[in-house]
């Protein structure tokens, strides 16, 4: 099997089949899963002393392909940590369209996905399901919560934040997919932020 140098590999997010819309921020050439690693740090105020860093698998996938968009599945596995208690992170799923990444937010989202991927055209989503736009910026408020996604050069910069503390990051960049993820819950009770540092098949 020949073995493609890694910025080959780190490109094949960004283009798609003829016919398919084609998000910049998240696109494949196929369904074969992309890998590549993420380092950062992860907290909890119960088994944690201050920060520690944390080294994961991010493994992203292109689950389903319509001619409107495509439906995307995004893992974090093999925690590395000095914690006592492993970092589970919860598998995310991402719907893109030519212009606009939404989350997928369902009790099942497998079953979600299967049913929309055979939808002729595209569900009418909410503003606060989106989580990259490809053009300017966005800046909206629901109840406590304030969510910022701006563009600036080839990356696009989604924060969502609580006034209690809770806030979700997420960062994508052209051509690469998604760089960074950060999550945390209250006043850094518990929480992560990883960034890419490179890819594989």
């Amino acid at each position: 099997m020949k073995v493609l140098p890694l910025a080959l590999v780190a490109m094949s997010l960004s283009f798609a089949g003829p016919g398919l819309a084609a998000n910049p921020y998240l696109t494949a050439k196929g369904d074969q899963p992309v890998t590549a690693e993420v380092r950062g740090k992860e907290w909890n105020d119960e088994y944690i002393d201050g920060d520690i860093p944390l080294t994961m698998r991010m493994v992203t996938t292109r689950i389903a392909s319509m001619p409107w968009g495509a439906i995307f599945k995004i893992e974090f596995a093999e925690p590395t940590s000095r914690a006592t208690q492993k970092r589970e992170i919860r598998p995310l799923y991402f719907i893109a369209t030519n212009d606009r990444i939404f989350l997928l937010n369902e009790e099942d989202n497998e079953a979600a996905a299967k049913k929309m991927s055979s939808q002729e055209k595209a569900p009418d989503f909410q503003q606060s399901d989106v989580r990259a736009i490809t053009a300017g910026k966005m800046k909206f408020e629901e109840g406590p919560y304030t969510t910022e996604i701006t563009v600036k050069g080839d990356q696009c910069s989604y924060m969502t934040s609580h006034n209690s503390g809770h806030y979700q990051k997420f960062v994508w960049k052209k051509g690469t997919g998604l760089v960074e993820h950060a999550s945390n819950y209250g006043a850094a009770k518990d929480g992560y932020d990883l960034k890419r540092v490179g890819s594989k098949k």
